[in-house]
């Protein structure tokens, strides 16, 4: 069967939870299928159309971190041109057409060619935004018009991946009826977790990883370690990641007097060593007030670090009830009392849940869609 990935942020050439899950799922079903991923050019790219891990590759359009964001949001000028060159799909024909609902401006184009082609259109959704947020993240007027448009361009697909329950709650709220949608986030490669092991003592560090935008609240985060530095002396913090809000990370950390107790990084160039430092960790902070779902979180609890996040935290139930969450006034003394415990798995509850994120199952919730939407293996011309 062949399936083309439409998605305008490609892994690993630009490093994100959503990202990564996005190229698990086309590296599993490249074993048994023909994948083809429509994306953006980026650089350490070989060229424009290349094979990567089994997976054909369709770079459009040249962008990079400082064009995909402008002003602390997304760009539009990027979706529109992202959008525009998502009309190549029109060349070849594919059987299923795997798409993410962002940046939206590209969803007509697509749905028109699964229109034209006959092909099955799933749209895997992370975010849901409901009025009041999109007229916080563009302003009153310009917030109206598009959450009136993503309305309009979510609905149309055949079906739906949802990450968590409560992204299936707000599809509810658009009409999208829940026989439509199913729940699935494949973050974890267990086999690579379980080749982690960590050296030595469990360090006092206090770590957060992502990308480093306002949601991301790490003014918050440097605040809260701060109170609990000030309780503990030997504690000490690191900040993995790179985005628009890199400067004043750099000179918030000087203002409060944290230079030497926390570090600055770009985002590790292999899982392995963001795991390894992941698991050295005493936990892990996230202060959000926007996600999807947290891959991070659940990378760390698989991991055996706990995770300590605010009550306000957006992520979902599922993920949340794996790790520690506290109002946000008493998180300091909690990362203190977390870093200093000799027991870190009294902080990791129900992790039984991890099982919903296995990369493993790919395969099979795949091959059950497709049965379902009645595509399978036919004779097609080459692409």
């Amino acid at each position: 069967m062949k399936i083309a990935f439409v998605y305008d942020v490609p892994y690993p050439w630009h490093v994100g939870g959503i990202e990564s899950m996005n190229y698990n799922e086309a590296e599993e079903l490249a074993k048994e299928h023909e994948v083809h991923f429509f994306t953006t050019k980026w650089k350490g790219m070989k060229s424009s159309d290349f094979m990567y891990n089994g997976i054909h590759y369709h770079a459009m359009h040249q962008t990079d971190q400082s064009r995909i964001y402008r002003h602390g949001r997304r760009s539009i000028r990027e979706a529109i041109a992202y959008a525009a060159s998502v009309r190549k799909l029109s060349a070849y024909d594919f059987d299923v057409v795997i798409t993410n609902a962002f940046p939206m401006l590209h969803l007509p184009i697509v749905k028109r060619y699964c229109r034209q082609k006959g092909a099955k259109l799933i749209m895997e959704v992370a975010e849901v935004w409901d009025r009041e947020y999109w007229r916080r993240y563009l302003g009153p007027v310009s917030g109206d018009i598009a959450y009136a448009y993503s309305r309009r361009a979510i609905r149309g697909a055949d079906f739906y991946v949802a990450i968590s329950s409560a992204t299936t709650a707000k599809l509810a709220g658009f009409g999208i009826k829940g026989r439509n949608v199913s729940i699935f986030a494949p973050n974890l490669d267990d086999e690579a977790l379980e080749r982690v092991v960590r050296r030595g003592m469990r360090s006092k560090l206090v770590m957060f990883s992502g990308r480093m935008i306002k949601e991301k609240r790490l003014d918050k985060w440097l605040s809260a370690f701060k109170i609990a530095y000030e309780r503990d002396h030997s504690l000490r913090g690191l900040i993995v990641g790179s985005g628009p809000e890199r400067r004043f990370v750099e000179e918030s950390v000087s203002e409060l007097g944290l230079r030497g107790k926390v570090a600055i990084r770009d985002f590790y160039s292999s899982s392995k060593e963001l795991y390894e430092t992941i698991k050295q960790s005493a936990l892990v902070l996230h202060m959000s007030e926007r996600e999807g779902l947290g891959i991070i979180a659940i990378e760390s609890i698989a991991l055996g670090t706990p995770v300590l996040l605010p009550s306000y935290t957006p992520i979902p139930k599922e993920v949340k009830d794996m790790c520690v969450v506290e109002n946000e006034a008493d998180i300091p003394a909690k990362i203190a009392e977390i870093a200093c415990s000799k027991d870190p798995s009294k902080y990791i509850r129900n992790k039984k849940n991890l099982y919903l994120y296995s990369k493993s199952k790919v395969a099979v919730f795949y091959g059950q869609l497709f049965s379902r939407l009645g595509v399978g293996r036919r004779t097609s011309k080459t692409l």
